[in-house]
């Protein structure tokens, strides 16, 4: 039986792969937010994954406003990433696990959650540069099977229906018959907004509540409808959805084994947290 020895959540934000690529990481303004890496890669080092299920939201790469899928998994043999316009580097190809994606993928069907089903993924910067912070010499040593959430096109996914479906993950990773360890990355946030009359807008206190809500009290989140997330974290800070579904894959009991918090980078509050079962 495979199982999940964790999760990280942390955020994207594209200029982070800008850092990345001049060698900014002690750079004053970087250094606080590369700074809650180091130990994220020793926690890495010590639970020796296999697979990494990587819950994020596609920004136009794969899926654009015309054609946007409540929720979408991969089931390639290898995923690559692709020129958005942001000028990052592009990165080895990711080699994946299709097996385990199809089987996935099934569990979750019977379990009543539509998904789009994808056999051939590019991945953006929000699945690479997560991978790139806690692998910074990019020789990935872990399968992948990347998992698209929409945070951008109403109508979104409530909180409740995105922990439901890392509920339903969890269900699905544990009924695989091999020895694999998993760890579930969710990418993103945490508040803000990058566009209309409150760009710029973060909510520190909000973002303190709902990480420590990760830790003590899950379905903390759920209460708030999607357009009171909104109105909490900011347009783009509802990417917390995809905390919720990494979130939703482990027991309601868990010991934080890291946190880091850090505003501003590129006008958003930067979040990273490590989860491990309690026990």
């Amino acid at each position: 039986m495979a199982k999940i020895v964790g999760c990280i959540t942390t955020s994207h934000v594209p200029a982070i792969g800008g850092a990345i690529a001049k060698g900014l990481q002690q750079d004053p303004y970087w250094k606080p937010f590369f700074d809650g890496f180091p130990h994220v890669r020793e926690w890495l080092a010590k639970v020796k994954p296999d697979v990494v299920v990587l819950v994020y939201n596609d920004h136009g790469l794969n899926f654009f406003l015309d054609k946007m899928p409540t929720f979408a998994i991969g089931a390639a043999d290898s995923y690559s990433n692709a020129d958005e316009g942001w000028g990052i580097p592009q990165t080895a190809p990711f080699q994946g696990d299709s097996e385990l994606s199809w089987h996935l993928i099934e569990h979750l069907v019977k379990e009543d959650f539509d998904l789009t089903t994808c056999q051939e993924m590019a991945v953006d910067h929000a699945f690479t540069l997560p991978m790139a912070l806690c692998w910074p010499d990019q020789k990935w040593p872990v399968r992948v099977v990347p998992v698209v959430v929409n945070t951008v096109q109403a109508p979104l996914p409530s909180a409740a229906r995105c922990y439901k479906l890392g509920q339903a993950l969890a269900r699905a990773i544990e009924s695989w018959p091999g020895d694999q360890r998993v760890v579930v990355m969710g990418t993103g946030g945490l508040s803000h907004q990058l566009d209309g009359e409150r760009a710029g807008f973060i909510n520190k206190d909000f973002d303190e509540k709902f990480m420590a809500s990760m830790v003590d009290d899950p379905a903390w989140a759920t209460k708030y409808s999607t357009a009171e997330l909104v109105e909490l974290s900011g347009t783009q800070g509802v990417e917390l959805l995809n905390w919720m579904v990494a979130r939703g894959t482990l027991p309601e009991k868990v010991r934080k084994e890291h946190a880091n918090y850090h505003i501003p980078i590129s006008n958003t509050a930067t979040g990273l947290m490590v989860l491990e079962p309690a026990g």
